[in-house]
């Protein structure tokens, strides 16, 4: 089972066209080969003036005071180390540790794609350096809204006492992932604009992929087996803690952090005194603050398994990575994201190759924005979409075979104030007869929906179904009518199906 078990056969852009991976689209304009060869050739650093080294590229920081802010230096990692490096010996979780910046969800996003090094080397390109052709500029790419964008950066981090304000690199002289912040920042449009999350957002934004969130007080019976899956699948995996003042004695009791996003970087079954225990590994951005109960790094219970099993899994050291029971992670931990290129983890079905089809489309107030009232007239107005499933493989049983995802494009450039509104989409069976093109109240009139999403304030709202043979008419919809978003409507299925 891999990771590339899912065929694009419509897209926003062609293989090699703008947009694609080889080809993305140039942020703010910026071209970054051009860039270095100028820079190479007239013996200048780079120094980014649509990302300034000033106070708006930092932003709001709440937890910082005027004083500090105001002692803010931007350093080059050549002041911070007399020999910086971009990379030592690759790249992985414990390279670099959370600063004061509450931008957790991002981080243990980073943790988690360090694990998957074929995207990693996507998101993450190697071949930067202070050393060779060195001109204080570096790049990084991201998936953003159906294409993926090269950021330009200059390499000037926001400092105080010459200490990284926000992410650090342990060794002190390893810079990827300071400076990966940064580029993200910049699409955020500060690094305040970065504080508060959730991990698919980042995940997303690394690979375009398909995430499943599952609530883990209510967590499906096979969720251990959709775990293993995910991980063979080579996927990204993070989870969080309750917030507010849900357990907070007894996140202080076991050494976890309330309200606080984590990374899942393996799982494992281990046999201790004759019963198989299953065990999940997570990972804290902080670089430290570990978990204390059962399973951590002191407990006892590691002497009760094989001495291959003890050297595989335990690591003596605070560094955030942590082992705990599958039962006491459900209880402590309030959900878990698995995003990937394809479906297949959810269900195991490894000979299927999932097709992917993606439309971009805009709720336009007083055009094209008719709520979900389908009772009333202005809900034709809304995008239409139909989906001709055309086959369904194997043995149909009614199995979910249509992923459907909806993601908000904001118009709004800083992220702290992009609002979304909730939104969702409905389903009719389109009758037998009907013509092409868009379809009237009139023709499906008295006609009950098939299906009725949940309506969602949310950046992507994500959902499988199962579908018969036949024509289906999609809508998506906001809640309220005359709300005006662009977005992007994908569909995944598990046989030949088309959407226009």
């Amino acid at each position: 089972m891999t990771s590339t078990s899912v065929k694009m056969i419509h897209s926003l852009y062609e293989a090699g066209g703008e947009g694609s991976p080889s080809n993305p689209v140039k942020f703010k304009g910026q071209d970054y080969k051009q860039l270095k060869e100028t820079l190479l050739k007239e013996g200048r650093t780079f120094e980014d003036k649509t990302f300034p080294a000033n106070l708006d590229s930092l932003g709001k920081l709440e937890d910082f005071s005027a004083e500090q802010l105001r002692e803010v230096e931007w350093l080059s990692p050549h002041d911070l180390c007399s020999d910086p490096s971009f990379v030592v010996d690759g790249t992985s979780r414990f390279d670099f540790k959370q600063g004061d910046v509450g931008n957790c969800w991002f981080l243990s996003s980073i943790g988690a794609l360090t694990l998957r090094k074929s995207l990693m080397v996507q998101v993450v390109p190697p071949d930067q350096s202070f050393k060779n052709d060195y001109a204080g500029i570096f790049h990084f790419k991201f998936w953003r809204f159906g294409k993926w964008v090269d950021v330009v950066i200059d390499d000037l981090l926001p400092t105080r006492n010459k200490v990284p304000v926000s992410v650090s690199s342990r060794s002190g002289k390893e810079f990827w992932a300071p400076l990966l912040e940064k580029a993200y920042a910049k699409v955020c449009g500060s690094y305040g604009d970065m504080i508060a999350g959730n991990p698919p957002e980042a995940f997303k934004d690394f690979s375009g992929g398909v995430h499943m969130s599952y609530t883990l007080s209510k967590s499906p019976p096979d969720l251990w087996d959709v775990m293993n899956r995910a991980i063979q699948c080579g996927t990204m995996m993070g989870c969080g803690t309750f917030g507010g003042d849900k357990g907070k004695g007894i996140f202080k009791k076991f050494g976890l952090v309330e309200g606080h996003a984590f990374a899942v970087t393996g799982a494992k079954q281990v046999k201790s005194r004759g019963e198989k225990v299953n065990l999940v590994r997570i990972w804290n951005p902080w670089g430290e603050k570990e978990w204390n109960g059962d399973w951590s790094d002191k407990s006892a219970l590691w002497t009760t398994v094989s001495a291959d099993n003890r050297d595989q899994c335990l690591k003596m050291r605070n560094d955030g990575d942590f082992w705990m029971k599958m039962k006491d992670f459900c209880v402590y931990y309030q959900e878990m994201d698995i995003c990937c290129d394809s479906p297949n983890f959810v269900d195991g079905d490894a000979a299927c190759q999932w097709k992917c089809s993606l439309k971009e489309g805009r709720w336009e107030a007083g055009k094209s924005a008719g709520g979900s009232a389908s009772r009333a007239d202005g809900f034709w107005t809304n995008p239409q979409y139909r989906l001709t499933v055309k086959a369904v493989e194997g043995d149909y049983q009614g199995d979910r075979n249509v992923l459907l995802s909806l993601l908000q494009k904001p118009d709004e450039e800083y992220r702290s104030k992009v609002k979304y509104h909730a939104m969702g989409f409905i389903i009719y069976k389109v009758p037998s007869g009907a013509p092409r093109g868009r379809l009237s109240s009139s023709l499906l009139q008295g006609e009950q929906p098939l299906k009725v999403s949940e309506f969602s304030e949310s950046r992507e709202l994500i959902e499988f179904h199962s579908l018969e043979l036949g024509e289906y008419l999609i809508i998506p919809c906001t809640y309220d009518a005359n709300k005006s978003a662009s977005f992007i409507i994908t569909i995944y299925s598990k046989a030949e199906a088309q959407m226009e």
